[in-house]
């Protein structure tokens, strides 16, 4: 089964190794039709302590981390092109 892979945004980076990300999602009312934004907040797992408050990120399913953790945060894009490729030994 594939992972789900969710965008959002940082709104707290104040513990060791985790980040709260608040992930948005719009939806039509049931009777009215009016276009509603329904938020959700999940706690991933950020290793190096790298993304902080404010910034967009993207966040995918894992096992269970911890009681409340079982999302893990993406590596930024420019990470992996910013890591030089291993050389090949010739």
């Amino acid at each position: 089964m594939p992972k789900r892979v969710l965008t959002g945004t940082v709104v707290s980076d104040k513990t060791d190794k985790t980040v709260v990300v608040r992930v948005e999602r719009k939806v039509k009312h049931p009777l009215y039709g009016k276009i509603i934004r329904r938020s959700k907040k999940y706690h991933a797992h950020d290793e190096g302590n790298v993304f902080k408050e404010g910034e967009t990120v993207r966040i995918e399913e894992c096992a269970p981390i911890s009681k409340q953790k079982t999302w893990r945060v993406l590596p930024k894009n420019g990470a992996d092109a910013a890591a030089p490729a291993p050389a090949s030994a010739a």
